[in-house]
């Protein structure tokens, strides 16, 4: 594997986890977060998330990486948006319903999902809308960057389909570590099944889909479940 393809897959497994953990350990440690600082985190994100992604795919154009092995061509274009669309509202209800679940656990026992929430979702419309763009971000950026590049230089290397999606998985999973050992664990699955996707359709256009639907239905049902007692105002005004 290349030195800077290394480095790559070093940031990603090792400097992203460590800076989220930071990121949300700073956060947590606020007595509150207003607009501001969730605006600030929001612009932060998308900017460094989008400066990744190109830094990515340069070294994967410098490496060879055609846009078909990075998920990038749309073979049946209409059918990919077709199950996109589809699988984003599918996955999005799914997402909405898991979300009022846990709503109506007692707060104390929804582990640090309740701190989480009241940092880093939008508690107001001016947020929101820079939130749903965070979201986009994300399901755009971090598909090309798991799904597409990383996937695309497993394969490379030779590793079968199933180790392909494993390991690219546990990266996925990793990212997403500032949420505890519960969020790694769920985003791993989240990522296998993506992952599996990934591969099933040939491309990543489904797969931005879907995630993009997670994290903003995650955004706008966040707010009003996992952060309410179950019981309370904000939860019954539905």
């Amino acid at each position: 594997m290349p030195w800077d393809i290394a480095l790559i897959f070093f940031l990603l497994t090792v400097i992203l986890p460590w800076r989220g953990r930071v990121k949300m350990k700073k956060l947590l440690g606020q007595p509150q977060v207003g607009t501001v600082e969730r605006l600030t985190l929001y612009a932060s994100t998308i900017a460094f998330q989008w400066a990744m992604t190109a830094l990515v795919a340069w070294r994967g154009w410098i490496h060879g990486y055609t846009a078909a092995q990075l998920g990038l061509a749309m073979p049946g274009r209409s059918r990919l948006l077709i199950v996109g669309i589809v699988g984003a509202v599918a996955i999005g209800t799914f997402q909405w319903l898991n979300l009022r679940r846990v709503g109506k656990i007692p707060i104390e026992k929804r582990g640090p999902l309740v701190a989480i929430a009241q940092r880093i979702f939008p508690q107001t419309t001016v947020e929101l809308l820079p939130y749903l763009a965070l979201a986009t971000t994300a399901g755009i950026c971090e598909e090309f960057l798991y799904r597409g590049f990383t996937m695309a230089v497993l394969v490379r290397v030779g590793l079968p389909a199933w180790a392909v999606v494993l390991v690219s998985s546990v990266m996925f999973g990793l990212a997403h570590l500032y949420q505890g050992r519960g969020g790694l664990v769920g985003t791993l699955l989240v990522g296998t099944v993506l992952g599996m996707a990934r591969i099933a359709y040939d491309s990543l256009v489904p797969v931005i889909f879907w995630h993009s639907a997670l994290d903003m239905v995650a955004g706008v049902a966040g707010p009003k479940y996992l952060a309410a007692a179950p019981g309370s105002a904000v939860e019954g005004g539905e």
